[in-house]
């Protein structure tokens, strides 16, 4: 997945909004909680892409080729893995687990938000 197709699928999910920061990385949120983490990393070779996952997921990936525990939001004991190319996830994989960041992350706000933002489930 490359940044344009890393924008374009976050762009789809509902309640979405996008900032450039944090020295170009794209960072798309929900609820102003950021979900995804999209950008050229001076440590790996090429565009990485961070997000939020359940602990089991990242115990599962966090050490497999084209994963790594996401830089600075690992370290600080957050469940959160940046992929850095297709060698255990492939496009429709990171795909599902962006959806799935998605989720963990709306479900974390205020139920108040969830019904603003039309994310409710109740």
């Amino acid at each position: 997945m490359d940044e344009a197709e890393f924008n374009a699928f976050c762009g789809t999910l509902p309640a979405t909004s996008t900032v450039v920061q944090w020295g170009d990385a794209h960072v798309w949120k929900v609820g102003g909680k950021v979900f995804a983490v999209g950008g050229w990393s001076k440590d790996i070779d090429g565009f990485g892409i961070s997000f939020k996952c359940s602990p089991l997921t990242f115990e599962i990936y966090k050490d497999e080729p084209g994963m790594r525990p996401a830089p600075y939001l690992a370290s600080r004991g957050m469940s959160w893995l940046q992929w850095t190319g297709p060698q255990t996830l492939d496009t429709d994989m990171l795909r599902d687990y962006l959806g799935e960041s998605h989720r963990l992350v709306a479900a974390g706000l205020t139920k108040k938000l969830q019904r603003e933002l039309g994310l409710a489930t109740d």
